[in-house]
């Protein structure tokens, strides 16, 4: 399929099939022609006035000419969040750091593509990502250096070691004046953290070898969540590809001030470069793109379908208060680990009144934990959070989050057992209802004597 059909790319670089304005072409031309940015400017805003319940167009920043950084956001928007109430998942994807890597670019625009016409066909994927999941896609960063057909953009800085993360530490060549120095990194970092703090994946597009690689790229170490890592790996080879997946630096070469090692280093994202081949010709492509990069299209469906995954979730099934022990079955069925959890008795104006000493739960894993519950005073109103960080990794956000719906069983006290959190459910609620229904009972007494 990757033979050469001369006649057909004569006509390409000839022009005979210029880029038209119609967005999301399944035709000759938007299958082998490369996107510049006239053509992706073009696209992309056909998509939002086409689809206005599912893309919002946005703008990350401009280059250093001036050219708008275009992110396209596909979600169900007529919601905010997933059916059951929760946050819905976040994605960031972007394209195109080096402007001669076309691959890479098309691929972030092949996904764009694949979520937005699923979901007007009505298929079953589509719909149940976007309605559960936001895709976040900037897919050409370097857009001055792809219209020079170059690496590097107008300063000839590689925006790729332009990353305020151990910048320079491996003599990178062109890797500009200082961390940030580019429009382009400083508006992609500054898109990180005001827009999508909590993304629960970052893929970078490239191209130049067939691999995936994961951190670490300024040290030989693998992360400290290889666990995550490892279980992506062996099921992408197990049921979609043999792609190589290895950490940057020994899988490729040893690099720094990427935006991989940023996003999982400086945000605590899992993140991935994909390398797709270095097959490609300056103005497009004999095999249809959506051919020649389907396989790295699955594996890219695999990891934004099972986004959910890729950072711990903790459940509490029980709760045993034994004295001055706490005793909690904690199940974690994501699969990333944390490290770091506590259990914290917090009052309704969100002060924490107790807070455990840290635990971990492995991913895929059920734990029992004791805990010193000495210093727990359950006289005071208050209600039990779990307070941990969604992967290992020091950078990973915090969340705190309510334990509802678990029974707490309490050994030796009055109380047998009640429910967690406000309400009439706390301790002192029930003391009172009881000092009530006494209250009713002895009076019924009273007015039987007195008859």
């Amino acid at each position: 399929m990757r033979g050469k059909a001369a006649l057909l790319l004569g006509l390409l670089m000839l022009g005979v099939f210029a880029p038209t304005a119609t967005a999301q072409q399944p035709d000759l031309v938007q299958e082998h022609w490369y996107h510049t940015y006239a053509t992706l400017t073009v696209d992309v805003n056909a998509w939002a006035d086409d689809h206005p319940d599912i893309v919002d167009l946005t703008i990350a920043g401009q280059t250093e000419l001036g050219k708008n950084l275009w992110v396209v956001r596909i979600s169900d928007w007529s919601n905010d969040t997933k059916p059951d109430g929760t946050a819905k998942d976040i994605v960031y994807i972007d394209g195109g750091h080096h402007g001669n890597e076309h691959l890479g670019t098309e691929l972030a625009f092949l996904v764009a593509e694949f979520y937005i016409e699923g979901w007007a066909a009505g298929e079953q994927e589509a719909i149940d990502v976007l309605t559960t999941t936001e895709l976040h896609i900037l897919i050409m960063l370097n857009a001055d250096g792809n219209d020079l057909d170059s690496r590097w953009n107008i300063n000839q800085v590689d925006l790729n070691r332009n990353y305020d993360h151990h910048w320079n530490e491996q003599d990178e060549t062109q890797p500009g004046s200082g961390p940030f120095s580019e429009a382009e990194t400083t508006a992609n970092a500054n898109y990180m953290n005001t827009v999508v703090p909590d993304a629960d994946l970052y893929i970078t597009m490239h191209t130049g070898v067939w691999i995936m690689l994961h951190p670490w790229g300024y040290i030989p170490d693998q992360p400290i969540d290889w666990e995550l890592y490892h279980f992506i790996r062996d099921d992408v080879h197990a049921n979609i590809s043999d792609i190589p997946i290895r950490n940057a630096n020994e899988g490729l070469y040893p690099n720094s001030g990427t935006s991989r090692d940023y996003g999982y280093g400086i945000m605590g994202y899992p993140t991935f470069t994909f390398e797709t081949d270095d097959e490609q010709f300056l103005l497009g492509t004999v095999e249809a793109l959506s051919d020649r990069l389907g396989e790295e299209l699955a594996v890219m469906r695999y990891l934004i379908d099972n986004v959910w995954s890729w950072r711990a979730h903790l459940e509490v099934k029980s709760m045993n208060l034994d004295g001055e022990s706490m005793t909690m079955t904690v199940e974690n069925p994501a699969r990333s680990s944390t490290a770091n959890a506590t259990l914290q008795y917090i009052d309704s104006a969100g002060q924490v009144l107790w807070n455990s000493s840290n635990f971990g739960i492995n991913a895929t894993n059920t734990s029992m934990i004791t805990l010193d519950a000495s210093e727990l005073d359950l006289s005071m109103d208050g209600a039990f959070h779990l307070n941990y960080q969604v992967r290992v990794v020091e950078s990973a956000r915090w969340v705190n989050e309510p334990i509802e719906g678990a029974d707490i069983a309490s050994s030796g006290q009055e109380e047998t057992s009640f429910l967690i959190g406000y309400g009439v459910f706390n301790p002192l609620t029930l003391m009172a209802c009881f000092i009530a229904v006494a209250a009713v009972a002895n009076e019924r007494e009273n007015v039987k004597d007195e008859a």
